[in-house]
């Protein structure tokens, strides 16, 4: 297994593997309600069971080469994710998400991250469109696209039904050759 170092503050990136499924239940405890307001992985993985299958999901998808998961670990303790929920490699499209519990919130855990894998999905996918689809409500995944270097690209009005309330959302994006010019040291 690899571990990819997201800076100075020892933490880590790691691929979130099926024998992961209770560490991934744990930590869904730990951050259920707050990781919960905007995305529905909490209420997915509520046991060891669908803890495990959404995990089995991911490695499928990673076999295939249709989506990947991963890990953010602060002090050897599973704290949030990255991931691409989607991955179209012959149309050169990808959806990336991302989610933490509440104590790695404000440390640019997610930004680091998500840097890696979009890196990734550029350079070795040859993904040319990632796509970042954010409740408009979420100020915080919005803050990360801009960060990330992403335009808004437009809002699907009351399209994501979520805990008995319809959401707006956003879809953010950046392109391959826009990726590329903004890593360029200047």
């Amino acid at each position: 297994m690899f571990a990819i170092s997201l800076g100075e503050d020892g933490a880590e990136l790691r691929p979130l593997e099926p024998w992961r499924a209770e560490e991934l239940l744990a930590h869904m405890d730990r951050g259920r309600e707050f990781v919960g307001q905007f995305i529905a992985l909490p209420d997915k993985v509520t046991d060891l069971e669908s803890s495990r299958s959404l995990l089995l999901s991911y490695a499928e998808k990673a076999a295939t080469d249709t989506g990947r998961i991963y890990g953010i670990w602060t002090d050897g303790t599973l704290v949030g994710g990255v991931l691409f929920r989607t991955m179209d490699v012959p149309r050169g499209l990808a959806e990336v998400g991302c989610w933490l519990e509440p104590s790695a919130a404000g440390k640019g855990l997610v930004t680091r991250a998500a840097r890696v894998i979009i890196d990734w999905a550029v350079e070795e996918r040859g993904i040319h469109r990632i796509e970042w689809i954010v409740a408009a409500e979420n100020a915080a995944s919005i803050a990360v696209a801009r960060r990330l270097g992403m335009t808004k690209d437009g809002v699907l009005r009351e399209s994501y039904p979520h805990r008995g309330k319809r959401h707006d959302l956003e879809i953010w994006s950046v392109l391959a050759p826009e990726w590329r010019s903004a890593r360029q040291p200047s």
